[in-house]
């Protein structure tokens, strides 16, 4: 695969000029996946391959084998034009909030079916690309609870919501996922399985983190209730204020752009949310990344 170039921030203006037509965007992505140079899968010699006229596809130049570049990804059997597809992702990699199916819709001129189908590919491609690696060092951990209320009743008791759970690398990536519940052996199973054993794990005192310590992990525990948002332990600073400040967004996000997330769909939320908050530093390689993903 082709080495994912490291683009400075763009404007929409730097965009078109780059991705001007149909031709630009299958150039880019054939770049991106194969090389427009690279060994040919049926002659085995290294070659150039040169874009054929009016197919979605790419010639070697010492056998003639084609190439399809959008062949086994989302673009491979679309009606929606490249260009399109690729100023979605576009938006997708330099919003903060998030993109909605209505804005998609309203931005290219599709549907609102079609807009948001393009959404959904779109928010898996980012959870594709994040990758997954086991968080270590010192992690922050935290809950939270995303969607309805029942009227007088707030926070973990509240009908209708979807409980998600957050673990943060101090200095490193960011891993949220849906749960069924903030039941101990849901949130044992969920760190177990993301953070390596020796790591410490910041956390607030909901009980369901008491096994922690019995787990190998070093626990640090800080007591929102009785308003201790920072708590200093043998020179390890403890708190989730990275984590909280990550579901701030998300779920301001949600009210702001989308209103309203199901259950359903939850995850592919997340993964764009920690896509963009774990390469947030690439800036728009981040696009590239994710024409890699596909």
């Amino acid at each position: 695969m082709a080495k994912v170039a490291k683009l400075g921030k763009i404007t929409v203006r730097d965009f078109f000029a780059r991705f001007p037509d149909e031709d630009a965007c299958l150039n880019h992505i054939m770049e991106v996946r194969y090389g427009l140079r690279h060994v040919c899968r049926a002659c085995g010699v290294e070659g150039t391959f040169h874009k054929l006229a009016k197919r979605r596809a790419f010639s070697c130049a010492h056998c003639g084998d084609h190439v399809y570049p959008t062949a086994g990804t989302v673009f491979e059997d679309t009606r929606t034009a490249l260009q399109m597809w690729f100023y979605a992702i576009f938006l997708f990699v330099t919003t903060r909030h998030g993109v909605s199916g209505k804005e998609l819709e309203r931005t290219l001129g599709v549907t609102y079916k079609t807009a948001w189908r393009m959404g959904q590919h779109i928010r898996v491609l980012m959870a594709k690309a994040d990758g997954f690696e086991m968080l270590q060092g010192h992690v922050e951990a935290d809950e939270a609870y995303v969607g309805g209320r029942r009227p007088g009743k707030r926070g973990r008791g509240a009908a209708g919501k979807t409980v998600v759970f957050g673990m943060k690398e101090r200095g490193g990536r960011m891993v949220a996922e849906p749960v069924a519940d903030a039941k101990q052996a849901t949130l044992r199973e969920a760190v177990l399985r993301t953070v390596e054993p020796g790591s410490t794990v910041s956390t607030d005192e909901w009980m369901s983190y008491g096994l922690l310590k019995g787990d190998g992990y070093i626990h640090g525990v800080v007591k929102h209730g009785a308003k201790e948002f920072v708590r200093d332990q043998d020179g390890v600073a403890h708190h989730t204020n990275t984590v909280e400040s990550f579901w701030r967004l998300f779920k301001i996000s949600v009210r702001s752009t989308h209103i309203h997330v199901s259950r359903k769909y939850m995850d592919r939320y997340l993964g764009e949310f920690t896509f963009r908050s774990n390469h947030r530093q690439m800036q728009n390689a981040m696009f590239d990344l994710l024409i890699s993903a596909v």
